[in-house]
C-alpha cells in the first residue's frame, strides 16, 4: 500500500460505501470521492464523504494540491466502468491503494497485485485490489490489480484472478481456478477446481461451473450453461 494514508475514492455508489468503511478501519483517511451520479450513496448518511467532482475531474484532482498527493482506489462494481479509469490512472502513474478489510483472511503466500501475470493491456502492475469483509484468499492464490474479492468470497489454493475481475459476494473458486481480466463471477456461484473463466465472461448468480467458460460468454444455472 502507498505510504500516504490519504485516499481518494473513485465511485460513490454502494460498493464505494464498503470500500470507504474498510479504508477507515485499516487506518487510511478518505478525503472524498469522485462520481458522476447526482444520487451517489457516499454523499449522504453515516460515513458520508465530500464529493470532490465527477470522473471528468480525475486528472486535475489527482495531480494537484492535497488530493494530488493521495492514493486512489476504484470503488465501482462494474468492470466496464472501471477499465477506462484504470487506463487513466496508469497514464498519471498514480499510486493505487490495496485495501484488505480487517475481517478478511489472506494467506501469507498469496499475492495481491504486483507480480500477477494476467494483465489485460500489458501495463505495469499498480495495485488497487479490494478484499472485502470475511473474504478468504488461500495459499499461493494470485490476485490481479484492481480486482474485487467481495464480501465472503472464497479463493482457494493456487487460483489466479486477472486484472479488474470481480468475484462477487459469497462466490467460491476451487483450487487452481483461473479468472481472466474483466470477468465477473456472480453472487453465490461455484467454480470447480482447474476451471478457466475467460476474459469479460459473466458467471450468473448461483451458477455451478464445471467446464471452462469462453471469453465474453455468459453462463447460468446448475450446471452452468451458456445463455446463447
Amino acid at each position: 500500500m502507498p505510504s500516504s494514508p490519504d485516499l481518494i475514492i473513485l465511485g460513490g455508489g454502494g460498493h464505494a460505501l464498503v470500500v470507504a468503511e474498510a479504508a477507515a478501519l485499516v487506518g487510511m483517511n478518505p478525503l472524498g470521492f469522485l462520481d458522476d451520479s447526482p444520487a451517489a450513496s457516499l454523499a449522504t448518511g453515516p460515513g458520508a464523504l465530500e464529493r470532490l467532482g465527477g470522473f471528468s475531474d480525475l486528472e486535475r484532482l489527482l495531480t494537484t494540491g492535497a488530493t494530488g498527493r493521495a492514493a486512489a482506489i476504484i470503488a465501482v462494481g462494474n468492470a466496464a466502468v472501471r477499465r477506462p479509469l484504470i487506463t487513466r490512472l496508469r497514464a498519471l502513474r498514480k499510486p493505487c491503494a490495496t485495501i484488505v478489510h480487517p475481517s478478511a483472511n489472506v494467506s501469507l503466500s498469496a499475492t495481491l497485485g504486483a507480480g500477477v501475470r494476467i494483465v489485460a493491456d500489458g501495463g505495469k502492475s499498480d495495485g488497487g485490489v479490494f478484499v472485502g469483509p470475511r473474504a478468504v484468499i488461500h495459499t499461493r492464490a494470485r490476485i490481479g490489480d484492481h480486482a474485487i474479492i467481495n464480501t465472503g468470497a472464497i479463493i482457494e489454493h493456487e487460483c489466479e484472478i486477472g486484472e479488474n475481475a470481480h468475484i462477487a459476494p459469497g462466490a467460491v473458486l476451487g483450487g487452481r481456478a483461473i479468472v481472466e481480466p474483466d470477468a465477473l463471477v456472480g453472487i453465490g456461484s461455484r467454480v470447480m477446481l482447474n476451471i478457466r473463466i475467460g476474459a469479460q465472461a459473466v458467471v450468473g448468480c448461483g451458477a455451478v461451473v464445471v467446464r471452462d467458460v469462453p471469453a465474453r460468454a455468459t453462463v447460468i444455472g446448475v450446471p452452468a450453461r451458456s445463455t446463447h
